[in-house]
């Protein structure tokens, strides 16, 4: 694995006097050459070539140096390699210069974002779900993204979904045992687990992963009709056990309270038909129509 090697390299602004200084003296030796050549022609003597060619090797130096001129923004790096060797990497902002024959590959090191498709994979208990994530990561050495990888864009963009796949299988969607988390219960739990893997996966490519979250769960729609439907009984049975447990502690209330004030003394076969009854009414959908007794409460 490479290492990135932060380097200092010459500013643009101390480095342009220079630039300017090789461009005067170009056109210094051009001007020379021009006044020895009109002399030569008064004395009918032969230009002096070698001026000529002198000035011309310096404006070459000049537009050679001009080549080396590069800026950075902030969050923002340049690799230098040098006849294919690592030089090393400039991270501060401004103007700078460098070897002209030095390969710079800029690289962004801001924070991105990573928007998966949805994927349709299987979770814990087999069944297909659609699941998709956001991943915010940015690139931390240099070194490792150019050399290491192939395209280190490409090679988070493979990993992630890989990743996503893989979180996928390991959790239930839902309704999972007692205590176990599930990718629509354990929202951090799961986004940590992804996060952890997803940075394990990527560490090659000197790239850390700021966040993972998922973005969108549901089941696959070859199944979503019939889970629905599974979840609707679901909440109507859970919701008949509160009703039922909330009627046979009233019921139990009332019957406390009657024998504890003496209101009325029942026997057996009266306490289970006035048990049925309130059961019926307070259980029913529908309201309950009293009816009303005229003769005594035995007959």
């Amino acid at each position: 694995m490479n290492v990135e090697r932060e380097v200092r390299v010459p500013g643009g602004w101390a480095m342009l006097p220079v630039t300017i200084l090789i461009f005067a003296a170009g056109i210094a030796v051009f001007a020379w050459f021009v006044v020895s050549t009109v002399e030569a022609d008064s004395s009918g003597d032969l230009p002096n070539f070698w001026l000529l060619l002198g000035a011309l090797l310096i404006f070459g130096l000049g537009v050679f140096t001009s080549f080396g001129y590069f800026t950075l923004e902030p969050n923002e790096g340049r690799v230098l390699i040098l006849f294919g060797r690592y030089c090393g990497t400039v991270r501060t902002s401004g103007w700078h210069w460098t070897n002209p024959l030095n390969t710079k590959h800029r690289i962004s090191l801001r924070l991105r974002n990573l928007n998966s498709e949805k994927l349709k994979v299987n979770d814990r208990r087999g069944n297909p779900v659609e699941i998709a994530v956001v991943v915010v990561w940015q690139v931390r050495d240099t070194a490792q993204a150019v050399f290491d990888v192939d395209r280190y864009e490409q090679y988070v963009e493979v990993q992630s979904e890989s990743a996503i796949r893989h979180l996928a299988n390991c959790y239930a969607y839902d309704h999972g045992e007692e205590n176990e988390t599930t990718l629509r219960s354990g929202v951090e739990e799961v986004s940590a687990a992804l996060q952890k893997e997803l940075q394990e996966r990527v560490t090659k490519a000197g790239v850390v992963v700021e966040e993972a979250r998922i973005t969108h769960l549901a089941y696959a729609p070859e199944i979503a009709g019939a889970m629905l439907r599974r979840q609707q009984a679901e909440a109507i049975i859970d919701a008949r056990q509160k009703i039922v447990h909330g009627a046979v502690s009233m019921v139990q209330m009332a019957l406390e309270e009657l024998a504890e004030k003496k209101v009325l003394e029942l026997d057996e076969d009266r306490k289970a038909s006035m048990v049925s009854n309130l059961l019926v009414i307070l259980c029913g959908e529908a309201e309950a129509q009293p009816v009303i007794n005229t003769g005594t409460l035995y007959a």
